[in-house]
């Protein structure tokens, strides 16, 4: 049995402004809930932009579930770090930088970390990118998250409606290799690469619905891929968790190629989904964490490394 630990005033954010504030608010219910079960004092936030009286509270921690924009994209990092207030995971410029999937694809590339090939968009010049960039492809924004307004296009007719649609939402697309074989999650834990969960979804791909309207994905941890191959993911991982200076946690995405063996990384996951069914939760109860610890081990981990930028 575990011992318990000393009682903290814990704020926990949660909502936010975007696509991606059901899911959060899902994740702030789990974390405040486990946080008060090994005894700590909780107060649960539902935080925007418009309103940061939450952060006025005194807390001795603040324990961020926002996902997406203003949570995820280094912009209260930013504002707790300007306060002096320790926070769990990332800081604001490693934030930003996961975020913004092509920044963070840059990185890779000067790693040696291997991303699939990609192309931005900020037009409709799409008419012309069939010539130069074999189709099927993923269309994608270029900073969200939970696969929001992610598609997989087949014909140049959907390429062109699938950019279109994003460049006119969001000023421009990320056009993606796509990727045919296993995809692959990772769950990072201060220096450590949790159990490798391969996702199999029953819609094309783990979009949105996949993961968190429809309840058919199967999460598989023994994997028919060599081991050589799992354990170089695992260490690919780490090393990409590095490249883009991200602390304490993070779920890292991955796409196998099936004729090649070949794995390709997809983007850094900096605030990953929190509730007991969430990937990294899955990964840490694997090793013998369980929900409760693991956020308690995350509240340790991120006041060890002290406070600022």
């Amino acid at each position: 049995m575990q011992a318990r630990v000393e009682t903290l005033d814990i704020t926990v954010l949660a909502g936010g402004p975007g696509r991606e504030r059901e899911v959060s608010l899902d994740s702030g219910q789990a974390v405040a809930q486990a946080l008060r079960r090994l005894g700590h004092h909780v107060v649960l936030a539902d935080i925007g932009p418009g309103d940061l009286s939450a952060l006025d509270r005194p807390a001795d921690f603040v324990f961020i579930a926002l996902h997406g924009e203003f949570g995820e994209d280094g912009t209260v990092q930013a504002e707790l770090d300007a306060r002096g207030l320790p926070y769990s995971g990332s800081r604001a410029e490693a934030s930003r930088v996961a975020m913004d999937k092509v920044a963070s694809k840059r990185r890779f590339e000067q790693v040696g970390i291997p991303t699939p090939r990609y192309e931005v968009v900020e037009s409709l010049e799409a008419t012309r990118l069939p010539a130069r960039f074999p189709l099927p492809a993923v269309v994608k924004p270029i900073a969200s998250g939970s696969s929001v307004d992610t598609t997989i296009v087949r014909s140049t007719t959907d390429l062109r409606s699938a950019v279109g649609g994003l460049v006119d939402r969001y000023g421009a697309a990320l056009v993606e290799r796509y990727v045919a074989g296993p995809e692959l999650t990772v769950g990072i834990l201060d220096d450590q690469a949790l159990p490798v969960i391969e996702v199999r979804p029953k819609r094309e791909f783990y979009d949105y619905q996949a993961k968190y309207v429809v309840d058919d994905t199967e999460y598989v941890f023994d994997i028919e891929l060599p081991g050589a191959l799992l354990k170089r993911v695992q260490a690919l991982s780490l090393q990409a968790h590095g490249a883009l200076g991200c602390e304490v946690f993070s779920r890292v995405d991955w796409m196998v190629e099936a004729a090649t063996l070949e794995p390709y990384i997809l983007e850094i996951n900096t605030i990953p989904g929190f509730t007991s069914h969430s990937l990294v939760p899955k990964a840490a109860a694997r090793i013998g964490l369980d929900f409760d610890w693991l956020c308690q081990r995350i509240v340790e981990l991120s006041l060890k490394r002290g406070r600022g930028p």
